[in-house]
């Protein structure tokens, strides 16, 4: 009789816990919702993430905060939104640096991309430029990358930190160039395209969205765009390709997470918002004019699709690094 009254008290007790998350699945959200950004202010991943925050916002009838967590390229940020409460009030924009890169290059890293969060949804595509200070003599990338491999340690690169997009993508540019650089670590791109700007650094690889503008105001110069055809926002800076360098094709992405164990009805509210954000004609544009590629409606917009990219993303770079050279830290 007491063994079927502590059955009895057992099922209720589920019954309580179940109806209490549908209900705050239901409620949520309740109050505002961190945005966990891995990088300075004024990078790329943080303009893409207070871009759809802001549209998120009114879908979701909260604000969402944006708040910088820098270091280690990138994966001090993501370990902080890893560790916090699976509720959907903390979720976090991760990029191909922290959720592609990072294994192969952090010994002790402390979090699986592929398996210890919860997918929102990719944000945006970013194609990556190869650019420098804009009185670097070299007049297109073949007479560059000529210099890079004359005076390379006399050059300094400029990136966000070992694991980020910028890190990442000019170890494949140099590996390909044949150059080693002097490389210089900052706590984000918006750093770097600073000293740029005041000439303490010769040269980046470095996303669209952050780049744009300056290219546009003859601030910096752009060598080369990664992808197989011309953006629309720099129509004048030539592809690698066309630029002499055909196997420098690589384009970063930004997408959302929340840490692992947050309520499949939470996420989904998270995705529908999202992708709202992104059919928001206003937000599109934003982004688009930044040089931002926008996933297609449809499957790269779930969390599932996002999920199978990362598997695929964390692979693909281990193999880049390794042929890189570069040793994992620890």
């Amino acid at each position: 009789m007491f063994a079927k009254f502590l059955k009895t008290f057992a099922l209720m007790g589920a019954a309580v816990a179940l109806t209490s998350g549908l209900a705050q699945a239901q409620n949520y959200p309740a109050r505002p919702i961190t945005v966990i950004v891995p990088f300075a202010a004024g990078g790329p991943t943080d303009v893409i993430a207070r871009i759809v925050s802001e549209h998120m916002g009114k879908v979701l009838g909260q604000q969402l905060i944006v708040e910088n967590v820098v270091g280690a390229g990138g994966t001090t940020g993501i370990t902080k939104a890893f560790q916090a409460s699976p509720d959907g009030y903390t979720i976090m924009m991760g990029h191909m640096g922290t959720h592609g890169a990072a294994p192969a290059l952090y010994a002790n890293l402390k979090y699986k991309p592929a398996s210890d969060f919860e997918p929102i949804g990719m944000a945006a595509g970013t194609p990556i430029l190869v650019v420098a200070r804009k009185d670097y003599p070299a007049k297109d990338l073949k007479e560059f990358v000529a210099k890079l491999k004359a005076d390379g340690d006399k050059l300094n690169e400029g990136q966000a930190g070992v694991g980020s997009v910028s890190f990442t993508t000019c170890v494949m540019f140099n590996v390909l160039a044949g150059a080693k650089p002097t490389r210089v670590p900052y706590s984000g791109t918006g750093p770097v395209i600073n000293d740029m700007l005041a000439g303490k650094i010769d040269y980046a690889c470095d996303q669209i969205v952050s780049v744009a503008s300056q290219i546009q105001g003859g601030a910096i110069k752009a060598y080369a765009i990664a992808t197989d055809k011309r953006s629309p926002a720099l129509p004048d800076v030539p592809t690698s390709a066309e630029a002499g360098l055909p196997e420098f094709k690589v384009s970063a992405w930004n997408a959302m997470f929340a840490p692992k164990g947050t309520p499949k009805d939470v996420v989904a509210k998270l995705n529908d918002a999202l992708n709202k954000a992104l059919s928001d004609a206003a937000t599109r544009k934003r982004l688009e004019d930044l040089g931002g590629v926008i996933p297609p409606e449809g499957a790269e917009r779930t969390g599932a699709w996002l999920g199978d990219f990362v598997t695929a993303e964390v692979k693909k770079w281990g193999e880049i690094i390794k042929a890189g050279g570069v040793v994992p830290q620890q």
